[in-house]
């Protein structure tokens, strides 16, 4: 993996170069500005300067260390406080130096440069993901700790496939010693056995490992020439980057956890955004609301709304819309179905249900039928992003676990909708809407509205 550094910045070079002539062409054409004008003879000199100089004060800000690629926003943070620290030393350069550089070529350099790098940052993340859930780009991995523990890391490390993770073996305690863990994972020796860290890319140190603070600086000792990356995963799961902090005290690195915020997710700024965007929608989407009604008239006849209630915030109960999908006597087949599937927990899903109407298949293709709920959104009995609403016989079965889900107004879209939707089991579901729950933030609701458009277009999951 050490070639992606440089391959990254390889592909910043030529953004900046392409921009940078961009600017000069986007000047001398007066684009944005009311006289053309040429400013080769003051960039020709200046140009090159600024080049290097911007790619070098995003290789000192740590934007092509190998641990910020992949995941996270760190990588993206590095690259935007780059752009933004390189503008503002040209231009205190030029002020000092009493340089004429264009200032149309230096708003368009930058205006088009920032967001170009982040965008080809956002292009090359996807294509490693890519890479590394087509079984590319993998990275050896032992865990070692006790068992359990062995397989709880294991169990995220496979879910998350872009990670490029590939387990390869446990190493557990002397006294937990055995063939393979509960999941099957080789257990290939003891929990401080550096010469089996060493066949291995990255070593994760799960709990119950026995390994103490003196036995854990030795290792790293032992393995700092070979290229080994050691990562000490604490028995936190499911839990935002935003509300860990790690602190050293004395030598000690302590991790801090902030509070779940599904509290700040009841607050005024929430619900004006939901009001304002319901409203929107509601204008926005009327020809599919006439288009709806019309094909259920018409084809499938009988009523066009569908009223089921539903469970909200608090466990309140409340009457959810939606666009009529299924035959008039769904309710009553579906306790034939459940026998037939066996699938009796969580919302009932299934391909090829036989109670959906023919204007219902197009319906629930496009989630066109879930979009009455606006309706719900503007009265308040729902949120435009949450957990997605539970029956009354679903609530009635939660462990305290699951009814954490109910802390915050269910919504029309959510993790659940963006992340396979019907293709996830019961397990998968609970476990992002939980998530969203206790790392709510208003930047995550404006990143699910927009992954929603593409899962609705692509149609995944969708029966």
């Amino acid at each position: 993996m050490g070639w992606l550094p440089v391959m990254v910045g390889a592909l910043d070079l030529v953004l900046v170069v392409a921009v940078t002539g961009l600017a000069v062409v986007g000047r001398g054409q007066g684009f944005l500005f009311a006289e053309p004008a040429d400013v080769t003879s003051t960039v020709g000199t200046t140009a090159p300067l600024i080049v290097l100089g911007w790619i070098a004060t995003t290789s000192l800000l740590g934007g092509y260390k190998a641990d910020v690629f992949g995941a996270g926003t760190d990588e993206y943070k590095r690259v935007l406080n780059a752009g933004l620290l390189t503008a503002g030393l040209v231009s205190v350069a030029c002020y000092l130096g009493q340089y004429p550089l264009s200032r149309g070529f230096f708003v368009l350099l930058f205006g088009l440069g920032v967001p170009l790098l982040l965008l080809g940052r956002f292009m090359a993340r996807r294509a490693v993901h890519a890479a590394r859930v087509n079984g590319a780009l993998q990275q050896r991995v032992l865990i070692a700790g006790s068992a359990d523990h062995v397989d709880e890391v294991a169990a995220v490390l496979r879910r998350e496939r872009w990670l490029g993770y590939q387990i390869t073996g446990a190493l557990t305690p002397t006294h937990d010693l055995s063939t393979e863990t509960p999941s099957g994972i080789p257990v290939v020796g003891n929990a401080d056995d550096v010469s089996a860290m060493r066949e291995s890319d990255v070593v994760f140190f799960a709990g119950g490992s026995d390994t103490s603070a003196r036995r854990m600086r030795q290792i790293v000792w032992e393995l700092e020439q070979d290229d080994v990356q050691l990562v000490v995963a604490p028995s936190v799961s499911d839990t935002s980057s935003e509300r860990i902090r790690v602190r050293p005290v004395g030598g000690l690195p302590l991790m801090h956890i902030d509070p779940p915020t599904w509290s700040d997710a009841a607050r005024i700024g929430k619900r004006t955004f939901d009001i304002v965007g319901s409203l929107a929608l509601l204008l926005l989407m009327a020809p599919l609301y006439l288009a709806a009604t019309a094909s259920i008239l018409v084809r499938d006849r009988g009523p066009v709304i569908f009223r089921q209630t539903r469970v909200g915030r608090h466990g309140d109960e409340f009457t959810c819309l939606k666009f009529r999908t299924m035959v008039p006597d769904a309710e009553a087949l579906l306790a034939r179905l459940q026998a037939e599937t066996g699938q009796i927990d969580g919302l009932f899903k299934m391909k090829d249900d036989p109670r959906i109407t023919r204007s219902g298949q197009w319906l629930r293709r496009f989630s066109v039928d879930e979009l009455p709920q606006l309706v719900n959104v503007l009265r308040g009995d729902m949120s435009l992003v949450g957990p997605r609403p539970p029956l009354p016989s679903e609530v009635a079965s939660y462990g305290e676990d699951v009814a954490r889900r109910l802390h915050v107004r269910p919504g029309l879209t959510g993790l659940w909708q963006v992340s396979g939707r019907s293709d996830l089991t019961w397990d998968e579901a609970t476990r992002l809407d939980l998530y969203y729950v206790d790392n709510w933030s208003m930047l995550q609701d404006v990143a699910i509205l927009a992954r929603t458009l593409g899962a609705v277009v692509g149609s995944r999951g969708a029966y």
